[in-house]
């Protein structure tokens, strides 16, 4: 599913102009990102929590060459399911 398929489901179920159910969905991603970038957990009640996780700098491998490489350390946004979402995907 991606972000028309959502906004489809609005315009079913809500009544909405596509335009204005493109813009829902948009709006509300866009208000995570936001949150998260400023280091908010953004947790929705019974879907789960969206998290900000650094993860440092490390040496890796180059698996072409074999080669020792700098992994920069970076920012990741993790998401963790409700029990209500794990249930409903588990049976």
């Amino acid at each position: 599913m991606n972000n028309a398929e959502l906004a489809d489901t609005l315009v079913t179920h809500h009544a909405m102009s596509k335009a204005d159910a493109r813009k829902a969905v948009d709006d509300l991603l866009a208000a995570i990102v936001a949150a998260a970038g400023k280091g908010e957990e953004v947790s929705l009640a019974g879907f789960g929590k969206f998290k900000l996780k650094d993860s440092p700098a490390r040496e890796g491998r180059n698996p072409a060459t074999g080669d020792t490489i700098q992994i920069a350390a970076s920012r990741k946004l993790t998401f963790a399911p409700a029990k209500a979402v794990k249930d409903a995907l588990n049976g």
